[in-house]
């Protein structure tokens, strides 16, 4: 049976979910289990049953300096206690310990404010009230309660808000909304790698300093193949033959369209300018003039420039009969890029020595030197193109040995930025909805790089092509952009889309000039 016990006392030792059994009482039983033990005594000494106590014997044996407080000081505890702490609360009974803590001075304050104030308000029936504590209680009250009642006022409050701040008024208001969000708007586009058609082009001369692909504003893509010229309708897909030269030794050197369409103007290897009416296939006029062959042409209004392999450039009047009315003589080799700028008020040139002049209109007609001249190209210069939004930035190429694409202010003749393409620049067109430019190149990539303006960051490489890309042109809508090849392809590339947003907004203003435009009536 002793087993038996010594498990139940180990099981009952071992539980922790439950009160145990055997063990020391709580502190606070042990308080409550004294303080009815002095209350069962103090009754029983009233009645006079108990015997007197030792305590009580020695009490008047209290040694001096002693206190008689029943509170134990540095001197040790009671005789009485027993080594025991005393209650706090010998007349009732105790309960469990409980935290008081101690009040801060302004509670103490206040409470004495009101105390006195009460005193004050019965000072005439209480002669213990001195009137020259008034001033003081008034003073206390101020910075206490700042003059209020302190009865209606608490030292701590959560329900009051906090006091506005003085000496900052902020009326701003909010300028945001929760109701709908809107994503981000993408600042990139998708530019196919890819060509959208490919064209054959046989007998296409791989020479650099000719200029034999252009497309019309009437979307009609004109390129030379050897002695013959093409003309491909981009709406129909439709192709016709333009001319053929008589002579096998005469061939195209340069192609160029009126502003308007309809009027093709053809460089020869002979030095002549030929006008063609490309809707009725007809020669209208042959203009002559230069010793050497014509590789590039460029139209202002009524004038059509022609730059020759002499380095002369020739201006021709067609609308007289005596066409020639001006020759600028600068460049010292063949003129292989002309163009006039957008405004037509400058005139830019590039040749095989390495220049790049610009004219002024006003005096490019009587043979003076150019406003300025551009020598930083190692390279010909081929490929030119006016700013369409900014007409005083001209963007030049260099060939083989220099391969750099240049951006001048013709106004002031500083070289805006610089940029190594790491390969040979045959030709560079503006994107004007875009803000970009697009130039071909040579060897050794062959490839077609989309520019960004101003930073002229690289966007985009088109490749595709066998050889290097000779010429450039772009469609009249300007979103598609034709590259002739010496692999003997021109490929069409869809680079250039237009934002929709752009384009709907475009025709809402169309439309509103339309109906303005309508002439109105009285009745």
């Amino acid at each position: 049976m002793a087993h038996f016990n010594f498990e139940k006392m180990l099981s009952e030792a071992t539980k922790l979910d439950g009160p145990l059994q055997h063990g020391p009482k709580l502190r606070y039983e042990r308080k409550a289990m004294e303080a009815s033990k002095r209350i069962q005594k103090g009754s029983e000494s009233s009645l006079g049953l108990s015997p007197r106590s030792k305590s009580s014997e020695n009490s008047g044996k209290t040694p001096k300096g002693l206190s008689q407080s029943r509170t134990p000081g540095k001197y040790g505890k009671m005789p009485n206690q027993k080594g025991k702490t005393p209650s706090k609360t010998p007349n009732k009974q105790s309960g469990p310990d409980r935290f008081i803590p101690s009040r801060s001075s302004q509670d103490i304050d206040l409470s004495h404010f009101a105390i006195m104030k009460d005193k004050g308000e019965n000072e005439e029936n209480d002669p213990d009230l001195s009137p020259s504590k008034a001033p003081y209680q008034s003073q206390l009250n101020n910075v206490l309660n700042k003059g209020d009642n302190p009865q209606d006022t608490k030292i701590l409050s959560f329900n009051n808000k906090c006091p506005a701040a003085t000496g900052h008024n902020n009326r701003m208001k909010v300028l945001y909304s929760y109701s709908k969000t809107t994503a981000p708007k993408s600042t990139t586009r998708n530019i196919p790698q890819q060509p959208d058609r490919i064209l054959d082009a046989p007998e296409l001369l791989d020479d650099y300093y000719l200029n034999l692909l252009d497309w019309s504003t009437s979307n009609i893509l004109a390129v030379a193949l050897g002695t013959a010229i093409y003309l491909w309708n981009a709406t129909t897909c439709t192709i016709s033959q333009l001319l053929n030269m008589q002579s096998e030794n005469d061939y195209i050197t340069g192609l160029s369209w009126t502003p308007e369409g309809g009027i093709l103007a053809v460089g020869t290897n002979a030095g002549a300018v030929q006008l063609w009416d490309t809707e009725a296939e007809k020669l209208l006029r042959v203009m002559t003039g230069h010793a050497a062959r014509v590789g590039s042409l460029s139209w202002n209004s009524h004038i059509v420039s022609s730059g020759s392999r002499s380095g002369a450039i020739h201006h021709h009047d067609v609308r007289v009969p005596d066409h020639h009315v001006g020759s600028l003589i600068e460049h010292t080799q063949e003129v292989c890029g002309l163009t006039w700028a957008p405004d037509g008020r400058h005139l830019a040139s590039g040749g095989n020595d390495n220049v790049v002049n610009v004219w002024d209109t006003t005096l490019a007609l009587e043979g003076v030197s150019p406003v300025q001249t551009f020598t930083h190209h190692l390279a010909a210069v081929k490929a030119l193109a006016w700013c369409p939004w900014n007409p005083v930035v001209l963007a030049s190429g260099g060939g083989t040995a220099d391969r750099h694409i240049r951006l001048w202010n013709i106004s002031n003749g500083a070289c805006v930025n610089a940029i190594d393409t790491n390969s040979q620049v045959c030709s560079i067109l503006w994107s004007s909805d875009h803000k970009e430019m697009i130039s071909g190149h040579g060897y050794s990539q062959n490839q077609l790089t989309i520019w960004k303006y101003p930073q002229m960051n690289r966007i985009a490489e088109l490749t595709g092509h066998e050889a290097r890309v000779l010429s450039l042109t772009m469609s009249p809508c300007g979103t598609t952009v034709a590259s002739a090849a010496a692999d003997e392809t021109i490929r069409l590339w869809k680079c250039f889309t237009k934002d929709k947003e752009k384009v709907k907004k475009t025709t809402q203003t169309k439309s509103v000039k339309e109906t303005f435009s309508l002439p109105s009536r009285i009745r």
